[in-house]
């Protein structure tokens, strides 16, 4: 994957997007039920921001059954970790999820 700082800057800059990857962050899978509970938006918007940061290079995902489960990749460049975790250091702290849909 070819992956440039542009894309990084590109998808932290959105609010909605930077609060997605402030929750997926943890290191846990999230579905989108979940993003979309804590964070207040729809099902569509709350896709097209979990696919920009997918094109970015900063998720993957794991299909089970009818859910799709989100994460932080691996193997992101260290500069980059660093740079998105001096970030979200920065952001408040969001409210946990009342959605039951989560990875086993």
């Amino acid at each position: 994957m070819n992956m440039h700082v542009d894309d990084l800057l590109t998808a932290l800059a959105e609010p909605t997007r930077l609060r997605a990857l402030q929750i997926i962050w943890d290191g846990d899978e999230h579905c989108v039920c979940e993003l979309m509970d804590r964070l207040g938006v729809t099902q569509s918007r709350m896709s097209r921001h979990i696919q920009r940061l997918k094109q970015a290079g900063l998720l993957t995902d794991r299909r089970d059954a009818q859910w799709v489960r989100y994460r932080r990749r691996a193997d992101l460049p260290t500069a980059w970790v660093a740079v998105i975790e001096a970030v979200l250091r920065a952001l408040p702290p969001l409210p946990q999820s009342a959605c039951q849909k989560r990875a086993a």
